[in-house]
């Protein structure tokens, strides 16, 4: 597990986002941030946490936003966030590879199996809602080697298929696009819906942080 400041100015906020697999901060360069801290936490390769992570102290107001397997990763973690003023899910759930509530086994399999392939070619377009957003995601694309992805995704299916997610309430509420090509977005309402979160629909792709001009407008997507 890597990190890295998106924005670090000794604000009273802070938004602590859990990226989803084969991701960087680089696609999330021009946002706004609105008077807050953001520290951004991605690369599964491993779990060890952080020094950044497991430093966040001192501020008035904390939220998590976790996205795709970041919801995953960052329920693994719970504890850290107990205090945290928001904590929000977004197109993904606890369970990110299953048949009912994540991604179907097989189509995971099959993901895992031509991930290179997929990451040369059309992953990132199926990520995103259209070719416009695919073409701004294209000025600040991943930057991290494909092999290291790769192997992310690798390591996250045995964490998962070796982790016992016994759910309690966590997320405050839960962000779902109803376009989403790589979670289908019936199997999170499920997941969602029997750990009784709050569900909101989006008119997105998988991606779908271009809707918002900074992170923060996220939190009030459910009030």
């Amino acid at each position: 597990m890597k990190s890295c400041w998106l924005n670090k100015q000794n604000n009273k906020n802070l938004i602590v986002f859990f990226a989803g697999w084969s991701f960087d901060e680089n696609p999330f360069k021009g946002f706004e941030f609105d008077e807050s801290d953001v520290l951004f936490v991605y690369d599964y390769n491993e779990l060890t946490m952080p020094e950044d992570l497991a430093n966040i102290k001192g501020y008035e107001n904390k939220t998590l936003i976790a996205w795709s397997m970041g919801v995953f990763t960052a329920y693994l973690l719970k504890d850290l966030f107990a205090d945290f003023n928001h904590k929000i899910a977004v197109n993904g759930t606890v369970n990110p590879v299953n048949n009912d509530f994540g991604i179907p086994v097989k189509m995971f399999e099959l993901t895992l199996k031509h991930a290179e392939k997929g990451l040369e070619g059309k992953f990132y377009q199926n990520v995103f809602l259209n070719e416009k957003e695919f073409e701004r995601y294209s000025k600040n694309p991943v930057q991290r080697p494909i092999d290291n992805r790769v192997s992310e995704l690798e390591n996250l299916y045995d964490l998962i298929k070796n982790t016992n997610i016994e759910y309690g309430k966590f997320y405050d509420f839960a962000i779902v696009s109803d376009f989403d090509k790589i979670i289908p977005p019936k199997n999170q309402i499920n997941s969602h819906e029997k750990n009784n979160t709050p569900v909101v629909i989006l008119k997105s792709g998988h991606f779908p942080f271009y809707n918002f001009s900074n992170l923060k407008e996220i939190i009030n997507v459910y009030r």
